[in-house]
C-alpha cells in the first residue's frame, strides 16, 4: 500500500512532466502569426504615416525577403515571410526546449 507522500510525489512528477512538454507545432504557428502580423502592421503603419522616405530601415528587409517593399502589397508579402520564419523559429525553439526537458527528466 502506497503512502500519501509517495502518491503525492508520483502525481507531482506526472504533472511536472506533462506541463513542461510544449507542442512545438502550436508554438510555431503562434509565433508565425505574431511575426507575420507584426511585419504587416509595421509596414502599413509606415505607409499610412507617409513622408519623404517611407520606412528606410524596414526597406532593408527587401535584401532578404524577395518581393517585399514598404507598400500595402509589400505588407501582404511580408506577412507570409514573417509567418514562415516565425513558424520555423517557434517550432525550432519548441523542439529544442522539449529535447532539453526530456534530457533533464531522464537524468533525475
Amino acid at each position: 500500500m502506497e503512502t500519501r507522500d509517495e502518491r503525492g510525489k508520483e502525481d507531482a512528477e506526472k504533472l511536472l512532466h506533462g506541463v513542461l512538454i510544449l507542442d512545438a507545432k502550436v508554438l510555431g504557428f503562434t509565433a508565425g502569426i505574431l511575426c507575420g502580423l507584426s511585419l504587416f502592421i509595421a509596414t502599413n503603419w509606415l505607409v499610412v504615416k507617409g513622408g519623404e522616405q517611407v520606412g528606410r530601415n524596414l526597406q532593408l528587409l527587401s535584401q532578404y525577403f524577395i518581393g517585399y517593399r514598404v507598400s500595402f502589397f509589400g505588407s501582404i508579402i511580408g506577412f507570409f515571410y514573417g509567418f514562415a520564419f516565425g513558424t520555423l523559429g517557434g517550432a525550432l525553439v519548441g523542439w529544442i526546449y522539449n529535447r532539453i526537458t526530456l534530457l533533464r527528466t531522464k537524468m533525475k
